[in-house]
């Protein structure tokens, strides 16, 4: 049952989300070609509007895959479509985990249409070589290779973008536990879920400089950060995610299981 509800899901949210896909790619696409055509200042005023018009793509990308779960998160769970979801005969397990798996397969599907965007619109062998020249340092501390540190990178920004998506529906649970201002309700719980997760990212952080002054500096100098002390706040912030994603994954079903209250 989990499969056909998963599907349902992912059908739901990738019928809007592929017209973002396209129109990135295809802006994308236009950006080389107008920007490739040199000693023309037409052709780069044309290319740098596509320029920003695939950017504004990659954000729409972000901003509207985080709204539209949220939105499809309290309609299909507390909205009027709740009436009939909650008859279906699922446990709320099932429920919120088709919920958390249609985010992580869409978010994940974003961040990989947004890294193709940005390769097809900017890659060039000079392009290349400065963001390499600014990660083979790191790249080379981590016995890894630049586009191995571009990953890492994307993998973190993917884990950020969960934590914040899952603290909207801790938000919504939270909220829709009132009697009244529920939207209201859910706002304030979400941001407070999100701001707690940075609060303990920061403790953990703080915890770790304790014993290690290159760490420390970070909170009591102002030198310029170098690279062991990049690696450690990666690998910290890597885990903190992860962590925090699990754990709210759990706290989340536990109060969703303790009963709905549909609007």
């Amino acid at each position: 049952m989990l499969k056909k509800l998963l599907k349902y899901d992912l059908k739901d949210r990738c019928k809007f989300l592929v017209i973002f896909y396209i129109l990135s790619l295809f802006f994308a696409l236009l950006t080389r070609l107008f920007l490739s055509i040199e000693n023309s200042f037409i052709m780069n005023v044309i290319g740098q509007i596509c320029s920003g018009v695939t950017i504004s793509m990659i954000f729409n990308i972000l901003i509207n895959n985080l709204i539209r779960l949220w939105v499809r998160f309290k309609q299909n769970l507390y909205g009027d479509e709740s009436y009939l979801t909650h008859t279906l005969p699922l446990e709320k397990k099932t429920l919120y985990l088709s919920k958390v798996l249609t985010s992580i397969i869409t978010l994940f599907t974003s961040i990989v249409v947004i890294g193709l965007t940005l390769f097809v619109a900017y890659y060039s062998k000079e392009n290349l070589e400065v963001v390499k020249n600014m990660l083979l340092p790191l790249a080379d501390i981590y016995n890894s290779s630049v586009i191995g540190i571009i990953l890492i990178f994307l993998f973190i920004f993917f884990l950020e973008f969960l934590n914040v998506l899952q603290s909207g529906y801790t938000g919504m649970i939270l909220g829709h536990k009132m009697d009244n201002f529920k939207t209201g309700y859910s706002f304030l719980f979400g941001f407070l879920s999100y701001m707690a997760i940075q609060v303990f990212g920061l403790l953990v952080i703080f915890i770790m400089s304790l014993f290690n002054q290159d760490l420390m500096n970070l909170f009591i100098t102002n030198e310029m950060i170098n690279i062991e002390m990049i690696k450690i706040v990666i690998y910290s912030s890597t885990s903190i995610y992860l962590i925090s994603f699990i754990v709210q994954y759990f706290v989340n079903l536990k109060l969703f299981e303790k009963g709905v209250n549909v609007d």
